[in-house]
């Protein structure tokens, strides 16, 4: 048997973006560092990482302007590595039924050997012949999770209603297209995305209409979509896309506010943050916006899991690969990779595979 690893390397949070985040000089955010491993207390894993989950929400825990009582997890800590999901093999084990070489998703970090507590890692289950293990991070992680919960339970849609989803051709986006049409049944659903192609992929997914939001005459495409308004938005972009929403939704209407990509790298101290312009609408119009984040389902994630596999064995539901964007790097490409975030560099779940 190999001698087992003694140290890792680790990308460590250096500096705190208060915009984009910097991949090299003075206030670069992340540095590539080697650091010794600690050694295994009784019921703790050694994991190597495997792949990568990469999501949006990770911006807002390294924000300069995160208040740790306004966050819903502890903000990431400078001159630690970044906390990720991952999926990793078990390389040591001091707890009985996990076993080295099994695979497991855990709540770790960027580091390419991770010592975690049993309690922080969930065993894979294949299923053969419906979809890799990589789902788990994706369609069958908190971003399946997520898109279910968002539109069955925070906005409640039903077959009666026309659906719009920002963010169509991202790993949520394109979870909440499909559960709609195809699981709820939703009589119209109209996703937003950015270029001919993902819009196309869009409409592949099953949404009745794509509206591309890099097109000259987005505005205009957008009312035409949403003729006669819609009862459900789901909004994963926030600023100027949900003001513009704001001015489409029916009386009563109801906004799953699920995510806020357009704002994240917004420098919020020198004011550069989208302002509401079209708040009036919420009142005239009686709109429920509601705000959620997955951990508030956290007790009904088994029994959601085994609604979305269902799903995918009747065919509602794409878990075939095309789904998500798997780029393969060593660990020097790992922040790089995660930065195509915000570049719209992927389509539907975008995973880092480490090679």
């Amino acid at each position: 048997m190999p001698s087992l690893p003694q140290e890792t390397r680790q990308w460590i949070l250096t500096n705190k973006p208060t915009s984009l985040p910097s991949l090299s000089g003075p206030s670069q955010t992340f540095t590539l560092q080697t650091r010794p491993l600690p050694s295994l207390k009784p019921n703790q894993l050694l994991l190597k990482t495997l792949y990568i989950s990469n999501d949006p929400a990770q911006r807002g825990w390294i924000s300069a302007y995160a208040d740790p009582a306004r966050l819903y997890v502890p903000p990431a800590q400078l001159d630690a590595p970044m906390p990720a999901r991952l999926i990793a093999e078990i390389v040591e084990s001091t707890s009985e039924g996990h076993e080295r070489g099994q695979h497991v998703t855990a709540s770790a970090s960027w580091s390419e050997y991770n010592v975690v507590d049993v309690g922080k890692v969930q065993m894979i289950k294949r299923i053969e012949g419906l979809v890799g293990e990589t789902q788990y991070l994706g369609s069958l992680g908190l971003t399946g999770l997520t898109a279910w919960h968002g539109i069955v339970d925070v906005v409640r849609a039903e077959a009666d209603d026309s659906v719009v989803v920002s963010g169509a051709a991202g790993a949520t986006g394109s979870m909440v297209v499909q559960i709609a049409k195809h699981v709820l049944g939703c009589k119209r659903v109209v996703g937003i995305a950015g270029g001919a192609e993902k819009c196309k992929w869009v409409r592949s997914l099953g949404a009745d209409e794509c509206v591309d939001y890099k097109s000259g005459s987005f505005k205009e495409e957008l009312v035409g979509a949403t003729e006669g308004f819609v009862e459900v938005y789901f909004d994963n972009v926030g600023g100027s896309m949900l003001d513009l929403m704001l001015t489409r939704m029916k009386r009563h209407g109801r906004v799953a506010a699920c995510g806020a990509v357009a704002e994240y790298n917004k420098d919020a101290g020198k004011g550069e943050g989208y302002g509401i312009k079209n708040w009036f609408e919420v009142i005239s119009n009686r709109i429920e916006i509601k705000g959620f984040i997955i951990f508030d389902f956290a007790g009904q994630y088994a029994e959601t899991v085994g609604k979305l596999v269902e799903a995918a064995k009747e065919g509602k539901i794409k878990m075939d690969g095309e789904n998500e964007t798997v780029v393969e790097v060593g660990f020097e490409g790992v922040v790089e990779t995660w930065m195509k975030l915000f570049e719209g560099g992927n389509r539907g779940k975008l995973i880092t595979k480490l090679v």
